[in-house]
């Protein structure tokens, strides 16, 4: 099938672009047919997003199934997919439907509500496949603007600040990556990234206002894409916004921030840091290593003492990113396939603890913790499904969260052990605050009168959580399915990052050598 790619990516969009143009929305019949407009568009995404994985051959570590032609101004309109991107398009597709479906009771105009959200599908699925910088960038930004009004109209009651906070933070991250964007076009003449990777830029050393800067032009372009993809994952000390936006965020927007967006960020690590910057990336990876050890233990114990349920789970997200970032820049074959299995299983995972909070919340209006205890009396079935997903975000071995932590720890292992004994500490933290949240939100008995009547999951609820406790447990027992299609790329890309170093190293002993 011609054009695979771009018929999943703009699927959502034309749907988007039908439900503005014909439906009037405001009445209960116009809500319910754009929820079932949006339901339909995003399930029909996903099913069409399964041809891509059926044609796609894992074995070939290049660029798949290419789109190209000519845009505006001399720029060009590429698509591509390779065993890094190909399974972040499949999460995206497999999570929207969900969210959709989760999103079955809002009421507040919901015509913009479903377009928001088709719209950002679109653009999340342009990010892993542009194979252009510059259409790279205009997908990368256009994402803020939906989020921005998820939050900032349908959000809780601080939402104005939550939302230009995630806007703001998000926004100035990526102006720096802009720059570096525009000085790589000038100095390799192309915007066209499957060239760039084979591109090399300077790595010689300069001075700038008197400052002495090590690798060159590598160093100041690695730090300008890291402003941006740091802020998006978003790592220690720049991590604030993310609490902010997970709580104020309806229950489908942080599914789809703690799911997808913040993918971006790990994603653009493995798509231009490593491979485009491996002097820079590689001068720099003690400062990575320490700032995700910092993070994983620093925001673990700030969720150990959280009151409200999604900031707990926010803070969580944060931690487990820290994972992601340290085996990436592990630049080994464990780290970077640990990094890329923690952020797919994190999809699952996190999502479906989004999902458990918006369960309660929908029945009793409140997410702090102390309002809840023994919901396992009314709830059996709602209490089982928080209790696997618990386990899964723990790393319990036979959840899918589990690979990916062992995975990186293992490659951090052979990196730098000190920062691995760091981490690993993350894991008990983790087992503590989240045992802890859910002993005192299930366990216990039921006291409070407001919850004596409160109801279990309902049908379409146990519908939702049915595919992602299937694929957090498939994922857990038979990792394979992922690393069978990383794996050949990740080798690519971690070997001709060993090339280029190996390569710079001898230069600078022959320029020492004159």
């Amino acid at each position: 099938m011609d054009n695979l790619l771009s018929i999943v990516t703009f699927l959502p969009a034309l749907a988007a672009l039908i439900l503005a143009v014909f439906l009037k929305g405001g009445t209960e019949a116009a809500d319910r047919n754009a929820k079932w407009l949006a339901l339909i568009a995003t399930t029909a995404t996903f099913v069409v997003s399964l041809f891509i994985l059926a044609q796609f051959d894992a074995g070939n570590t290049g660029f798949q199934m290419v789109e190209e032609r000519d845009w505006i101004f001399g720029l060009k309109y590429k698509l591509g997919v390779d065993g890094i991107s190909v399974l972040f398009v499949l999460l995206t597709t497999f999570m929207m439907p969900l969210t959709i479906a989760a999103s079955w009771k809002v009421e507040k105009r919901v015509k913009e509500y479903m377009i928001a959200f088709l719209l950002l599908e679109t653009l999340m699925l342009g990010v892993f496949m542009a194979l252009d910088l510059v259409l790279f960038y205009l997908f990368f930004e256009a994402g803020l603007i939906p989020m921005f009004l998820i939050i900032g109209i349908w959000g809780g009651k601080e939402r104005i600040y939550a939302s230009f906070k995630f806007f703001l933070y998000t926004f100035l991250g990526s102006v720096l990556m802009l720059v570096a964007m525009v000085a790589m076009y000038v100095d390799a003449g192309t915007a066209d990234i499957p060239t760039l990777l084979t591109h090399q830029f300077s790595s010689e050393s300069f001075s700038i206002l008197g400052v002495h800067v090590m690798g060159g032009m590598q160093t100041m372009l690695f730090l300008a894409f890291f402003a941006s993809f740091a802020v998006k994952m978003p790592m220690w000390p720049v991590h604030t916004w993310l609490p902010d936006a997970h709580v104020q965020a309806p229950t489908a927007g942080s599914v789809v921030l703690a799911a997808i967006l913040l993918k971006m960020g790990g994603y653009g690590f493995l798509r231009f840091s490593l491979p485009m910057f491996p002097i820079g990336a590689e001068l720099l990876t003690p400062l990575v290593f320490w700032m995700s050890a910092i993070a994983i233990v620093y925001t673990s114990l700030v969720a150990l003492v959280q009151e409200d349920m999604k900031k707990l789970i926010a803070y969580s997200s944060v931690a487990h990113m820290g994972y992601v970032t340290m085996g990436i820049f592990a630049a080994n074959q464990q780290g970077v396939d640990g990094a890329i299995f923690q952020m797919i299983s994190h999809g699952f995972v996190s999502g479906a603890l989004f999902l458990c909070v918006g369960v309660i919340y929908d029945r009793m209006h409140t997410r702090e913790i102390d309002a809840y205890g023994g919901l396992v009396n009314r709830m059996p079935a709602y209490a089982l499904i928080f209790m696997l997903f618990t386990m899964a975000n723990v790393g319990l071995p036979g959840t899918s969260g589990f690979v990916g932590e062992f995975l990186t720890l293992m490659g951090v292992f052979q990196a730098n052990t000190w920062v691995a004994a760091v981490a690993t500490s993350g894991v008990i933290l983790s087992a503590g605050y989240a045992l802890w949240l859910y002993r005192r939100v299930v366990f216990g008995d039921l006291i409070k009168e407001s919850l004596k009547t409160i109801s279990d999951m309902s049908t379409r609820e146990r519908a939702i959580f049915a595919p992602l406790v299937v694929m957090t447990l498939l994922l857990g027992v038979y990792p394979s399915l992922v690393l069978d299609i990383t794996g050949p790329s990740v080798e690519a890309l971690v070997s001709n990052y060993q090339t280029a170093l190996a390569a710079a190293s001898d230069a600078v002993q022959v320029a020492a050598s004159h």
